[in-house]
């Protein structure tokens, strides 16, 4: 009886795994469907050079040597078009150096007799082995290059130190490159042509979105500092607890950047698209980010400053908190919709305006806090001094974002479209007349 119980304990278990386990599933599918149509496309192209294995003729032609093939596919097709081109190249060229370097090497060592080439060949395999790691540390190298040098080791190791006959290291060396570019052609034909996933798209989605982020926070702080949270805690903690994504966004942006440079012309985004000033885009949000942290930190603390002191400086800070968010959250439309934000400068005027004269209220010792104790007046200071120090991340971000559209020929919004088009037409009617004596003006 006992063990029967046992079992269906057991069983039971198990089935509940099953069920979370599928649960999961569902839900890396839910988050992001590119994921599933990612595997369909591996399946795909593993399928589709497996044939060179099966069928009888490719295999006489490669031999076992098919399967290297099957290999480049599982170790080549990455998630993003950039990654997949970037592991595609650097096998190639890797293979195709290290082989002919290899066979070269076998060659010239075989001609110094049998006691001398085993010399040759270990001196040559540690000197070009060891440089080849050391060059790997070198970070712009390592950034792009790593696994190019990784396998450049592996394929000039394995056919230098073999022990064929030079016409079979040379076969051997044919059929492995054959096979890795026959397999790196799929891989690579297969993500860009079938629902390709561009990383450079993603990148600049992701900056986007962090930029906007922060723009949530600041609107819900406000409301939260000088008002208290009126709706629920779960709306609360979403729109205050956003930004902390974009404080360990530096690794996902390296990646993504990496990646976006070996892609194509895709889209609205040019080859040679400024991925740096993306860069120094997310680098900025970052800063400000770390200083919502803090904000943040102070919105949590057990030292408070009462609600009767906040009031004092609640018009200039409610300023400042407003007019930040509405440039930080125009500024990630025009990233998103790549076009060149057209009010976002009088937003940033309007902040810094609210800076300065708390700046002028807090060095002077006005009527703000004459009768309020000191413990009450350090955390409001406190709070008061991030957000000017917000407020200037803000201007940064904003320069940062204008450069960039600069740089990135972000198109003009509608309203300069129209503005445009009104003194073309201006333009037009004057030359229109321009035989006679005056010109007509149209308002």
């Amino acid at each position: 009886m006992a063990s029967s119980q046992e079992e269906k304990g057991c069983f039971g278990n198990l089935i509940g795994r099953i069920i979370g386990t599928a649960k999961d599933a569902q839900k890396l599918g839910k988050e992001d469907p590119r994921r599933i149509v990612h595997s369909l496309k591996v399946g795909l192209a593993i399928s589709l050079v497996s044939l060179f294995y099966y069928f009888d003729f490719s295999y006489e032609g490669f031999g076992v040597s098919a399967m290297w093939a099957v290999m480049t596919v599982v170790v080549v097709f990455e998630f993003s078009v950039g990654a997949t081109l970037g592991k595609g190249i650097n096998r190639a060229i890797a293979t195709l150096l290290g082989g002919a370097l290899g066979v070269a090497l076998h060659r010239l060592a075989s001609f110094a007799g049998e006691k001398i080439e085993c010399v040759i060949l270990g001196i040559s395999v540690f000197l070009i082995a060891s440089v080849a790691t050391y060059v790997r540390f070198f970070p712009k190298v390592k950034a792009r290059f790593d696994y190019g040098l990784l396998i450049f080791i592996l394929t000039f190791s394995l056919i230098s130190v073999s022990g064929y006959r030079d016409d079979e290291v040379i076969d051997m060396a044919y059929k492995r490159l054959s096979t890795i570019l026959i397999g790196g052609a799929a891989t690579v034909f297969i993500c860009v042509f079938v629902c390709p996933v561009w990383a450079g798209e993603d990148f600049h989605k992701l900056t986007a979105a962090n930029v906007d982020k922060l723009g949530i926070f600041l609107e819900g702080f406000e409301r939260e500092y000088f008002h208290g949270s009126k709706k629920g805690s779960q709306d609360k903690t979403a729109s205050l607890s956003q930004y902390k994504s974009v404080l360990n966004s530096k690794g996902i942006e390296d990646s993504l950047v990496n990646f976006a440079k070996w892609e194509p012309r895709h889209g609205k985004f040019r080859y040679r698209q400024p991925w740096n000033q993306y860069l120094k885009v997310g680098s900025l949000t970052r800063e400000c980010a770390y200083k919502i942290d803090a904000l943040n930190a102070r919105l949590n603390s057990s030292v408070q400053a009462p609600m009767e002191a906040r009031a004092r400086i609640q018009e200039l800070c409610s300023k400042m908190c407003s007019e930040c968010s509405l440039a930080l959250r125009e500024l990630a439309t025009a990233i998103n919709t790549m076009t060149r934000p057209s009010t976002v400068d009088s937003h940033v005027v309007n902040a810094k305006t609210a800076a300065q004269k708390l700046k002028s209220c807090l060095k002077t010792k006005s009527s703000l806090w004459p009768d309020m104790d000191l413990l009450d007046v350090i955390p409001l200071l406190t709070d008061a001094s991030l957000l000017i120090d917000i407020v200037s991340c803000t201007v940064k971000i904003t320069d940062s974002v204008h450069e960039l559209s600069s740089k990135s020929k972000f198109k003009a919004p509608p309203e300069n479209k129209m503005a445009k088009q009104t003194s073309r037409e201006r333009a037009a009617r004057s030359t229109s007349i321009g035989s006679h004596s005056f010109t007509i003006t149209v308002e």
